[in-house]
C-alpha cells in the first residue's frame, strides 16, 4: 500500500472534505454546516485559531482533523473534527491525523487535548476509537444535546499534569 501523508489544508482538499464529511453518514446537516464553516477560515487569512491536517494516500484526500487552543486555558487544545473516508477505515487514517495532532500540541507546549462528542449512536465507533487510542472519558453531560444524546469528554494529558497515584 502507498504511504499516507499528513499534510496541512488547502483550497482543493474543499471538495473532497465535503464528500468526506457526507459519506461518513455519522454528520447531521447542522453539523456539516459548522464543520464546512471551519474548513473555510482554515482556507482563509484569519484562521481564527483554527489548525488543519489533511491525510492523502496518492494525492486522494483520505480525511482531515481540526484542532486549536482553548481560549481562557492554559495549554489546552480540543479537537473539533477528525473525519475520515468510510473506503478508508481501518487503515490507519484516522489514528495518524489524531497523532498528528497531538504532535502538533506537543509541540506548542499543549499539556492536554480534549474532545467533546454526542452518544448518539453514529456515534458509537468514534467513541471506541478515542479509548484505543488512549483518551479517557473525563464527563458525561446527559441529555446535553438532546433528550438521550450525551455530552461526552475525553481528554489524553502530555506529560505537564499532576502525577497519577498507582492502586
Amino acid at each position: 500500500m502507498p504511504p499516507l501523508v499528513v499534510r496541512e489544508l488547502n483550497a482543493s482538499d474543499r471538495p473532497a472534505l465535503i464528500r468526506i464529511l457526507a459519506a461518513t453518514e455519522a454528520f447531521s446537516a447542522e453539523e456539516l454546516g459548522v464543520a464546512l464553516e471551519l474548513i473555510d477560515y482554515g482556507l482563509a487569512d484569519d484562521k481564527r485559531g483554527y489548525l488543519f491536517a489533511v491525510a492523502t494516500r496518492e494525492d486522494r484526500v483520505l480525511g482531515y482533523a481540526c484542532w486549536g487552543d482553548t481560549p481562557l486555558a492554559e495549554a489546552v487544545y480540543d479537537l473539533y473534527w477528525i473525519a475520515v473516508d468510510p473506503a478508508a477505515h481501518n487503515q490507519g487514517v484516522g489514528r495518524a491525523l489524531l497523532e498528528h495532532a497531538e504532535a502538533d500540541v506537543i509541540a506548542r507546549n499543549g499539556r492536554m487535548l480534549l474532545i467533546e462528542t454526542a452518544s448518539k449512536p453514529s456515534y458509537d465507533a468514534t467513541r471506541a476509537f478515542y479509548l484505543r487510542t488512549g483518551y479517557a472519558e473525563i464527563a458525561r453531560l446527559p441529555d446535553y444535546y438532546r433528550d438521550g444524546d450525551d455530552k461526552v469528554i475525553y481528554q489524553k494529558r502530555f506529560g505537564r499534569g499532576p502525577v497519577q497515584k498507582k492502586s
